[in-house]
């Protein structure tokens, strides 16, 4: 209970960061919200978050959660105008951040920390908000071990399926990058035989149950089941999310010199989704959907047209 009488700050109310945020006020932390549409964050308001008009209000919380889409947004909102670090005064004792960014962006920003006096823990997290809501979120982390052990009980909150320290530094972003790129390759895998037993002749639905029942199923497989079979494309995590991701995870293996074929194939589909996605009426709206939409783009190089199956299968998330 007396964790729960720190004062925490939360930026970001993207698709991850409001449930995430949500869970830690249901677990009876004071916590202070800020995002860019503040209409976003408004809704937390009603089960006691406390939103605020400005970053710098967020000086004053023991800890600063983040999760934000790219790496140059996290810089802005520690350290451009009127950011958390503004104006000198004091600051938040540890920053927190659950966003995907590169190795060396977030080495910079714990740089920068280290020299206002600040403790940086990287916690990516793995999942989307049905997983979320569905209590099956896991985080890992990295950082200075006593700053990580702080925090571990409120990522506790948030990730009930797990809370992994991996060591110092970035290596927790090392492992969401590799997460992320196993995401890419596990799905394309899934999509290039759904496809190749559709055009044998076994229905979707009936061979994606077969694979979820088997050793080679997983949360994952089953959760995109939906999609595949219904061509559900509600989003989660964008095509364009995943093929940086991928991109992160090749430039990852040239540095340390790992050769990962498997995942520049992946990469190339991804890319190739994204310019299929210019021969689309919105190309833009289009692209803002759930990467399984890939699956679409892969059927054409099978000849295949798609079409919904429209039978209710279970996601495994269900509350």
């Amino acid at each position: 209970m007396a964790q729960n009488k720190q004062k925490i700050g939360w930026i970001g109310m993207g698709r991850m960061g409001f449930p995430m945020a949500e869970r830690l006020i249901k677990a009876g932390y004071d916590l202070s919200v800020w995002n860019r549409t503040r209409a976003k964050a408004e809704p937390l308001a009603k089960i006691g978050g406390k939103v605020v008009d400005n970053l710098l209000e967020l000086k004053e919380v023991d800890v600063l959660f983040s999760i934000v889409s790219t790496g140059k947004d996290l810089d802005q909102v520690y350290f451009g105008k009127n950011s958390v670090t503004g104006h000198g005064g004091k600051l938040p004792k540890i920053f927190v951040d659950c966003s995907t960014v590169a190795v060396e962006e977030s080495a910079a920003i714990r740089d920068r920390l280290k020299q206002l006096g600040c403790e940086f823990v990287a916690a990516p997290v793995s999942g989307n908000a049905k997983v979320i809501k569905a209590g099956k979120l896991s985080a890992v982390i990295s950082g200075s071990e006593a700053a990580c052990k702080t925090v571990t009980p409120m990522l506790e909150a948030i990730a009930p399926q797990g809370v992994s320290y991996v060591g110092e530094g970035e290596l927790a972003r090392v492992c969401k990058i590799a997460h992320n790129v196993m995401l890419g390759v596990v799905f394309e895998n899934l999509g290039e035989i759904t496809l190749l037993a559709q055009k044998a002749g076994v229905p979707r639905h009936a061979f994606l149950q077969f694979m979820n029942n088997s050793v080679m199923g997983s949360v994952f497989t089953q959760y995109k089941t939906p999609a595949l079979v219904n061509l559900d494309w509600s989003t989660t995590f964008t095509p364009e999310l995943l093929l940086k991701d991928l991109q992160l995870g090749l430039e990852a293996g040239r540095e340390l010199d790992v050769p990962m074929p498997v995942t520049a194939a992946a990469r190339e589909v991804a890319q190739v989704h994204l310019g299929a996605a210019q021969l689309q009426p919105d190309p833009v709206a289009y692209l803002q959907k759930d990467f399984a939409a890939l699956f679409e783009t892969m059927a054409l190089g099978a000849g295949i047209k798609l079409e919904s199956e429209s039978i209710e299968v279970p996601s495994g998330l269900e509350a």
